[in-house]
Formats: C-alpha cells, sequence, structure tokens
C-alpha cells in the first residue's frame, strides 16, 4: 500500500478523449497489451479478425463522458482512463498507469474518480473489459469491489475470451 505522501502530489484532471497527453498513454498502453498478448508461435490472424477486433476496441470521443489523467507535480501524465457511454451502460475504457508509477495507488484513484462522476452522472453501475495477460489490472478491479459478468457486446464475437465486469455504484 502506498504512503499517503505518494498520492498527495498527484492531481486527477478531467479533461478531452483527444487530449494529447491521453493519446500519448493510450499509445505506451497500446504497445504493453501488444506485447502481453502477442504469441510469435501462433499463426497469424486474418485481416478481417484484426479489422473486427480493432473496431471493437474503438473508441467514439462523441460517446467519452470524460477522460481523467493523474498528473505528477512536474506536470507528467502518469495515469489515464476514460468513462463512455456504451449503450445503456457506462464503461471505463483504457486505464493505465505507467509502468515506473505503479503500487503507489494511482489506478485507484484513478478508479474512484470515474466511479464517483458515474454515480453523479445517475449510474448504478460501471462496466469494463480486460484480459488474462492483466493480472495486475484484475487484482485492482476485484479489490475495488468489481465482480465477473458475462462478456458483452462489443468484445464477445471478436474477443470471447474477454474477462469484463461490474460495480454497482449505490
Amino acid at each position: 500500500m502506498p504512503a499517503p505522501e505518494n498520492l498527495a502530489t498527484i492531481e486527477l484532471v478531467d479533461t478531452t478523449w483527444d487530449d494529447e497527453r491521453a493519446r500519448l498513454l493510450r499509445s505506451e498502453m497500446d504497445r504493453e497489451l501488444t506485447a502481453r498478448y502477442t504469441d510469435p508461435a501462433a499463426p497469424p490472424e486474418p485481416d478481417e479478425m484484426q479489422v473486427r477486433r480493432t473496431r471493437a476496441l474503438s473508441v467514439d470521443a462523441a460517446d467519452v463522458v470524460t477522460t481523467v489523467l493523474a498528473i505528477d507535480a512536474d506536470g507528467e501524465p502518469l495515469g489515464h482512463a476514460a468513462l463512455r457511454r456504451l449503450r445503456d451502460d457506462w464503461e471505463i475504457k483504457r486505464v493505465i498507469v505507467r509502468s515506473t508509477a505503479r503500487g503507489r495507488g494511482i489506478g485507484r484513484a484513478i478508479m474512484e474518480h470515474l466511479e464517483t462522476r458515474a454515480r453523479a452522472e445517475g449510474a448504478s453501475r460501471v462496466i469494463l473489459q480486460t484480459g488474462t495477460m492483466q493480472p495486475e489490472s484484475i487484482a485492482m478491479y476485484e479489490n475495488r469491489g468489481y465482480r465477473r459478468i458475462p462478456v458483452y457486446e462489443p468484445y464477445l464475437e471478436t474477443m470471447p475470451g474477454s474477462l469484463c465486469y461490474e460495480k454497482p455504484l449505490d
């Protein structure tokens, strides 16, 4: 558990999906997840499946309620996540904390911030999707009271092995 002074120097800032700092962190996340999920011994995936998976993982900025960044005292972005509307649900997307900043409670602070925002907007629950190669994320979600739910669209067809979670906000 991080010492309280570690988070005292972190500011959570609501911004837009297109914020350059947010884009930078999402690019870092993409590189990390590609490395985690790429099996060099596996046969190449058909182009059509790659396109469908990319589409399933894409986020339309118009659906994003907020993007939150965790910023250190030097103005450096350390973490990111977004809250979007997905049909009738509120979904948390693209949770990342830079590897150099992990273990300080930044991810938990970001999640709490988005849960509070969703609750204030009238959400009764939030949902999210992750994968088996992200054990740190799974542990954080489960420690925050998230429980497994069936895989939901848009991940059902292209990533049926996803791990999906919900957290009631009442």
